[in-house]
Parts: structure tokens; C-alpha cells; sequence
């Protein structure tokens, strides 16, 4: 009997704020909220950005003046939607229009003469350049003559071509949040996001560790782009010659594989299977397809699965831009056919667009088998039971997207009809798409998607585009497109693409529905949605998601009604405590997850014997199972 991946937690951050409890998905649609919740959303937010504080149970503002959630969002509400989402870039990351480079200056005297200057003796090269005569002036100085000319380097500033990124809410430094010292600002976004992810779950810890074998949890979670400040893979790369020193941290802390190494050595203190699969823009489900597999198979029961990405820097800029992938100012102003520019519809999935709009993000996702959520009495937000990955075959460009997105697509699709049935897809799904905003991607998905509804006899298929909101965080955009569902699930609501007026002539939409407003499903209750992703060098992945409405009527059917309904009671204390915890956050209390050096295991305190090992500090044994895999293959 196959084991069903359950997500019974989730959490993170990204340009919409904190994804646990749907938040950063109220910040989405948070026209189409009630008040009492919009506003909660915003109070959450404003906290976050500092732009109010807590004191017991009362908001604050800067002269510690008490307000109402009404009043925090009277007095705070707009520079809270204008400080979220995708925008200009805020110098705190860099200024965009006085961006550091170096420019090449060859310097020669006039009319072909010697020129002397005065320097330091310990700044001169070694070994000195042949033409260049050096004389002592005193202990520490030297008059260097040059005969034939040299190069330099000064310091220039220049206004980069892309100037919109989707980065965390103004005034909110993850860095901040726990003792960070040279972490790279991705490390941080992956302490703080899988903390929020853990302690959305209502469950302690030690308590679901306690309840499974050591090797039983698993954890997978990446980076794209690696790590890439000047505290690791930046850093590494231009101290020298910046004039510089490297230090022992960066080249460590830039590995792609620290997201999932910081998890287990310093949040879960893990001893089970580990990865950390990059698939470029595609990498979540990559990693979430090993992380279901994991438990299907029985091999995990317990697994945290998600990435940290921060690729707002200049040279992701300035790399990413010179393909000519992401949308830049000029491009922009044309498709708006004004000179003012505005930064906040950068990313325009399925319109007229230019390119896609780079983000950060850290999310996270904690997945248990039916059977031991049950037992837990966890909550439940949603199932994965597949992910289907496949590449383009033979390419030209490198980076152009390719045939394998059908093959995922579609086998998602049948492969969610083997579960609910042909008409709960064709009537109750929609489809969380790619959506780069780049002009082949609005045709070469758009035809995807169509051919497949044809195919599956699928009619006004829903399809969202978070991207419009929170940008391409790369590694974690189809971790951005999970959280965005199981908002979905929860309020029966599909965001609409609301950067764009209309979707553009070329995309197929014959059986399509693309919407600039949210969509209610309150009438007609989505079971069912597709996480599409496609990255770079051929990296295409689809994943199932069911609603939490479909895994309850599923596990009714598996265990019971007697079980079914005891593990209803349980599940009401587990929803007291991740509510508990939810409040602490709106108030700034995010209880952050740092354990460094702490509860360290003793290895000489191992214990083996040919039927186990016991492992200090965990509750259960590992037990060596039996395999009769290839036992029929020898006499």
C-alpha cells in the first residue's frame, strides 16, 4: 500500500512577506479579502518592516502611540502594498543608478615621455613590471618612474539597464533575525523560511523525531545560483582582486548544497538521507519529487523539502541581463509606451513582456506519510503524490525551452486523473504555470498547456502566473508557485495576473483561462492544481498538488471512520498550537531556529550490533531492514 506525501506544514518569505498561513498569499489577492483578515495580513507586514512595534499586545507606532489594525492600515496601508511585491530596487541591495564597476585606463606621458609617481612601498607589484624604475624616497615610500605606459583600473559608477527585482518587504533583514555572522544573505532566508516552515506545522520537533527512526527524515533543499555576496561565492571570487583577502568561510558557505546542510546541522540536527538536486529554475521540484519518492516508497517519513535563493546582486544582474532575459527600463518604457516607467508590473506573464524580473525567496515545505501524520494528529494542507521530470533532447540554444514540458505536463495530468477522476480535472483544477514573462515563454507554455487541455478534454482551464507578484526567485519559484496553491485551496481563490490589461495576441489560450482579476472558486471548489516549471538547459518539471479536501475524503476511505474522526480531535490541538505560533509572528516573535554547536552526538556513544544502531539523543533505534531485492539473482 503506497504511502501518501502529505503537506502538513509550510512557511518562508519572499517579496509577498511570510508564507505561512497564507499570508504572503493574502498579500496576493488582498483586494478580494475580507477586512478582518486584509488587515491582519497588513498589521503581520507592518511589523515585519518595522514600520510599527509591539508591546504586549498592543501595535505601536513611533511615538508609541497605540493603534488598531484599522488604523495601522489607515496610516501604513499604502506604503505596505507599495513596500512588498516586485518594484524598483531598493538600494540596500544596490543603487541602480550608480552601480560599482571598474573602468580600464592606460595612462602614458606626454608625448612619449617617462612620468614618475609616489607610492607605498608594499603596494608595489610583484614582480615589477620590466620599463618601471623604483627609487626609495624614505622607509615606507618610493618614486616609481614609467617608461613605456601601464594600465589602470579606477573606480566608475553607471546606471544599470534593469532596475526592478521582487525583493523582501522594505525594512525587513533576515540576518537580523538570528545570530547570522557571515552568513550568506541566501543561508538566512533558509534559516528564517525553514524555521517558519517548522513552526507552522503546531507540532514540536523533537516530538515528530521521537516518532520515527533517525534515518527516517530527510531533507533536500538548494540554491541555483549557489551563493553569491561577498560572504561566500562573491566574496571568493573578487577579493584578490578587489586587493583583498579570502577567508576560510566563503568558498564553504557558496556550495549550492549549504541550504540543506545548515537544515540539518543547525535546525533539525538530522542524521537521515540528505540532498540537495539543482535543476536551475526548476530545482524545487526537483527536490520535492526525490522528497515524495522518498516517502511513497516508505525509505522517509518525515521530510523538509525546499530552497533559499538570493540573486539580487549586480552580477546575477549583469549576467542574467546580458542574455537578455530579464526586462530592463528601456524595454519597459517601450512596452508602456511612456517614458515613466513603472516597476511594479515588471513581470508580465502571457502580455506583452520583455523578460523576466529576478527575486529572492526562501520556502519550505514539511511532508509526513498519511500514516504517521495520522497518527500525530497533524494538520493537513495538501498532498503531492507525483512529480514528473523530463528533459528537451537535443538542443541549439542552451537556454531556449524545448519538447519536454509536454511530457511533464501531460503525465501530470493522467497521472491526477488515476486519482479523482477525469471530470474532478477537467472541472476542479487549475494550472500554477511557468510564467517567466519572457515573449517565448508566453508562447511556447501557452501552446503547452493548450494542447494538453485538448488532449485531456479540458475546457477554460484556470491558469495563475505568480510571478506577476513576487518575480522569478529562480530555485524557489516553483516553491513560490506550491505556497500560492495551497493558498488556492484554503480561500477558493486563483490570483489573477493583475500586471497586465490584457494577455497578448500570440498566446494560445483556445481552452485557457487567463485572467487579470482573482478568479472565485467558491462555487465550484478546486481539488486539483499543476505546478508547471521549466528552467534553463532543458530542466522541465510538473508536479501533482491535491487539495486537502480530497486528501480528508482519501484517508477516510483508507483507515476508517473511527480513525478518521479521532484523528480530527487530534488535529484541533495541533491547529491551537501552529495558531499560537502564528500570532507570535504577526508580532515580530518568530522564534528563529539556531542551534549552532548544540547537542553535538558523541560518536564513540554510537551502539551497533548486526540488527541496529542506536544513535545518542534520538528516541528510536535504526533498524536494518531486510532486502530481498536481488536475492532470485544468485544461487
Amino acid at each position: 500500500m503506497s504511502r501518501l506525501p502529505v503537506i502538513v506544514g509550510f512557511g518562508g518569505y519572499n517579496a509577498a512577506g511570510r508564507s505561512s498561513f497564507h499570508h504572503g498569499f493574502r498579500r496576493m489577492v488582498i483586494e478580494s479579502l475580507p477586512a478582518a483578515e486584509r488587515q491582519q495580513t497588513l498589521v503581520g507586514l507592518a511589523v515585519l518592516m518595522k514600520l510599527v512595534r509591539v508591546e504586549g499586545d498592543q501595535y505601536l507606532d513611533a511615538d508609541d502611540q497605540p493603534l488598531s489594525a484599522a488604523e495601522v492600515e489607515q496610516r501604513f496601508g499604502q506604503q505596505i502594498l507599495e513596500g512588498t511585491l516586485v518594484r524598483r530596487i531598493e538600494k540596500r541591495y544596490l543603487d541602480v543608478d550608480a552601480a560599482h564597476w571598474q573602468k580600464n585606463l592606460t595612462v602614458t606621458g606626454e608625448a612619449g615621455k617617462p612620468f614618475s609617481f609616489i607610492t607605498l612601498a608594499k603596494q608595489l607589484p610583484e614582480p615589477l613590471p620590466s620599463d618601471w624604475a623604483v627609487e626609495a624616497l624614505n622607509d615606507s615610500e618610493v618614486l616609481v618612474t614609467v617608461y613605456d605606459g601601464c594600465d589602470l583600473k579606477v573606480d566608475s559608477f553607471r546606471a544599470l539597464p534593469v532596475k526592478s527585482a521582487g525583493q523582501l518587504p522594505s525594512g525587513l533583514e533576515p540576518g537580523e533575525l538570528y545570530a547570522s555572522r557571515f552568513h550568506p544573505r541566501g543561508l538566512q532566508l533558509t534559516i528564517v523560511a525553514a524555521t517558519d516552515a517548522l513552526r507552522s506545522v503546531g507540532i514540536d520537533w523533537q516530538t515528530i523525531a521521537n516518532s520515527v527512526e533517525p534515518d527516517e527524515v530527510a531533507v533536500f533543499a538548494s540554491s541555483a545560483m549557489s551563493q553569491l555576496d561577498e560572504n561566500s561565492f562573491g566574496g571568493l571570487m573578487q577579493s584578490r582582486l578587489k586587493g583583498g583577502r579570502v577567508s576560510a568561510k566563503q568558498l564553504a558557505l557558496g556550495l549550492n548544497s549549504m541550504p540543506a546542510d545548515f537544515i540539518n546541522a543547525y535546525i533539525l540536527g538530522s542524521v537521515g538521507t540528505t540532498g540537495a538536486i539543482t535543476g536551475a529554475c526548476a530545482s524545487f521540484l526537483y527536490n520535492l519529487q526525490k522528497g515524495s519518492d522518498m516517502i511513497t516508497s516508505g525509505r522517509a517519513r518525515v521530510v523538509l523539502v525546499g530552497n533559499g535563493e538570493a540573486p539580487i546582486t549586480q552580477e546575477c544582474i549583469e549576467g542574467y541581463g546580458a542574455m537578455g532575459a530579464l526586462a530592463t527600463e528601456d524595454g519597459l518604457r517601450q512596452i508602456g509606451g511612456s517614458e515613466e516607467v513603472d516597476f511594479r508590473r515588471a513581470s508580465r506573464p502571457f502580455s506583452a513582456n520583455c523578460g523576466f524580473t529576478l527575486a529572492e525567496s526562501g520556502q519550505f515545505f514539511v511532508m509526513m506519510d498519511d500514516a504517521l501524520a495520522m497518527e500525530l494528529g497533524a494538520d493537513i494542507h495538501g498532498a503531492v503524490p507525483d512529480v514528473f521530470i523530463n528533459a528537451d533532447g537535443f538542443k541549439k540554444s542552451i537556454s531556449a525551452p524545448g519538447p519536454g514540458n509536454y511530457l511533464t505536463m501531460a503525465k501530470a495530468v493522467h497521472a491526477a486523473m488515476q486519482i479523482v477522476g477525469p471530470q474532478a480535472v477537467q472541472q476542479r483544477s487549475f494550472v500554477q504555470a511557468h510564467g517567466s514573462s519572457t515573449p517565448a515563454n508566453r508562447v511556447t507554455e501557452s501552446e503547452i498547456l493548450d494542447r494538453v487541455a485538448e488532449a485531456f478534454n479540458i475546457s477554460s482551464w484556470p491558469v495563475a502566473a505568480v510571478k506577476a507578484y513576487v518575480g522569478h526567485s529562480l530555485a524557489s519559484a516553483s516553491a513560490d508557485q506550491l505556497a500560492a496553491t495551497l493558498g488556492s485551496f484554503k480561500y477558493q481563490i486563483i490570483p489573477g495576473i493583475k500586471t497586465i490589461d490584457q494577455v497578448a495576441d500570440d498566446v494560445h489560450q483556445q481552452r485557457l483561462l487567463i485572467s487579470t482579476c482573482d478568479i472565485d472558486r467558491s462555487q465550484l471548489p478546486l481539488e486539483v492544481g499543476f505546478i508547471n516549471s521549466k528552467g534553463f538547459g532543458g530542466n522541465n518539471a510538473s508536479a501533482v498538488v491535491l487539495a486537502p479536501s480530497v486528501v480528508e475524503r482519501m484517508l477516510k476511505k483508507r483507515y476508517g471512520a473511527d480513525a478518521f474522526e479521532a484523528w480530527q480531535q487530534r488535529r484541533e490541538q495541533t491547529r491551537a498550537a501552529a495558531e499560537a505560533y502564528n500570532q507570535r509572528a504577526l508580532k515580530g516573535q518568530l522564534d528563529i531556529i539556531y542551534n549552532f554547536g548544540q547537542n553535538m552526538i558523541d560518536e564513540a556513544a554510537i551502539s551497533i550490533s548486526d540488527a541496529q544502531i542506536q544513535v545518542p539523543g534520538f528516541n528510536k533505534a535504526l533498524t536494518f531492514r531486510t532486502d530481498e531485492r536481488f536475492k532470485d539473482m544468485l544461487d
